[in-house]
């Protein structure tokens, strides 16, 4: 059975976009190609079958520029947009005007993506589904002095958040009032500037967490299935940096409760396509809570391919398209080990951006190796997208091999010209709490 669609425009850039490119020539699918002026020799542009240009550089006027993006689609006659991570992924309002233009969304409903966008208002609906959630603010907090006063009665340490935040944009943690006000300052002005929203919810902060989240499709048929959990705990300023799967951090008990629980989320939003449940596990007393539902692919879905064998974006462009699995996804079990390495272009000790002229750039080609990278050799990494170069992946029969694997690929991957956070990573992989599986999210901080 063939899918209902032979152009695809991707409306991304970087890795994701050769990511999404790389299955849809698989499966036969032409594929058309958005850039800003200065992305117009990229390599995502370089591989598709057409390409559109939007505009100058700046987000705003390029990728984020919805009338220039569905402009691109009627000009290169695209019959369905994937919207890969970041930039239009998550915003509702564009995969309403994708579907109101005839054209096939590869993402949830915007019904969905409207549920679980706004975290405060997700808390409420996955509560009511008998999903746990940290105890927390129920409402928006009008202003400093309502956050000084909910913080109070919630108790100290909490986590100021951007309600309609994600990646960790806004997010701190507060362990007196002091912390409290500033905290909520930041979040207010990050959450308007970045997500156009400035309102702000506190929750309960649990010690020594991991941050597991669980991967789940939503079929075509209506049914959803849970395909295992990936740690996304090694995060610098809450965000992510490395991840692998299984977690160390939970047990088969914790592991089935998490999976059951994330399908019964799932479904509370009548969800299809791909989504991520994403929990705060407390270690120490093995229970885990709603945070949020990324409703995209994320960053991290290699580790997930990896252990289950599945390509995950021919999944959602089946399920895009009405068309069952390409297998029976009920059986799918996790075999081996992956781990996730996010290279970035960034100061390996202050992790902050260093753009620049790649001089030179050699990946890693060995066994159990993945490399998912957006530039190579003469690209200039600009200021004005998130500098993530690539994503280096390994896998192993059991945990030490992917960690040996990943220590020679790290140490086999050149990069000249930007600093990355290469060093970090070998540091990483030689420190003895992360060896041993036993960390949490303050595992970098305590590393600096």
């Amino acid at each position: 059975m063939e899918l209902p669609f032979s152009t695809l425009l991707i409306a991304n850039r970087g890795e994701i976009a050769r990511r999404v490119t790389r299955t849809a020539h698989r499966l036969g699918l032409q594929v058309v190609a958005v850039h800003s002026d200065v992305d117009a020799g990229a390599l995502h542009v370089q591989e598709a079958d057409q390409a559109v240009e939007l505009g100058p550089a700046p987000p705003q006027q390029s990728y984020l520029d919805v009338d220039r993006v569905l402009a691109a689609a009627q000009e290169s006659h695209a019959q369905a947009v994937h919207p890969g991570y970041g930039f239009l992924s998550e915003d509702a309002s564009f995969a309403q005007r994708v579907l109101d233009a005839g054209l096939i969304w590869v993402g949830p409903s915007p019904d969905a993506m409207s549920a679980m966008g706004n975290k405060v208002r997700a808390r409420e609906q996955m509560a009511a589904a008998g999903v746990p959630v940290l105890s927390g603010t129920a409402d928006p907090l009008a202003d400093e002095d309502e956050a000084a006063a909910a913080a109070a009665r919630l108790g100290y340490p909490v986590m100021v958040k951007a309600a309609a935040g994600g990646g960790g944009i806004g997010m701190s943690i507060a362990r007196n009032e002091p912390d409290l006000r500033k905290a909520f300052a930041t979040a207010t002005a990050r959450g308007q500037r970045s997500f156009g929203s400035s309102e702000v919810f506190l929750e309960r902060y649990v010690e020594r967490a991991r941050h597991v989240e669980v991967q789940v499709l939503g079929l075509a048929d209506g049914s959803v299935v849970a395909l295992g959990e990936r740690d996304c705990s090694v995060q610098r300023r809450h965000q992510k940096v490395a991840e692998e799967s299984p977690s160390l951090g939970i047990g088969d008990d914790l592991r089935e409760r998490m999976l059951a629980t994330a399908v019964q989320a799932a479904k509370a939003v009548d969800y299809r396509n791909a989504g991520t449940v994403e929990c705060l596990v407390d270690t120490v007393a093995q229970e885990f809570f709603f945070l949020e539902m990324n409703t995209r692919l994320q960053v991290e879905h290699p580790v997930t391919e990896l252990v289950t064998g599945l390509d995950l974006v021919e999944e959602q462009l089946r399920i895009a398209g009405g068309l069952a699995p390409s297998r029976d996804l009920s059986s799918v079990t996790a075999h081996g080990h992956a781990i996730e390495l996010r290279v970035y272009a960034e100061d390996p000790k202050r992790f902050l951006p260093s753009p620049g002229l790649i001089r030179e750039w050699r990946e890693p080609v060995m066994e159990g190796i993945r490399v998912d990278s957006g530039y190579g050799a003469g690209d200039e990494v600009t200021q004005h997208y998130d500098p993530l170069l690539a994503k280096l992946c390994s896998w192993g029969a059991d945990r030490d091999q992917a960690l040996e694997r990943a220590g020679e690929a790290v140490a086999g991957f050149v990069v000249e010209g930007p600093k990355t956070n290469l060093p970090f990573f070998a540091e990483l992989l030689d420190h003895p709490e992360f060896r041993s599986g036993h960390y949490d999210t303050g595992l970098v901080a305590s590393m600096r």
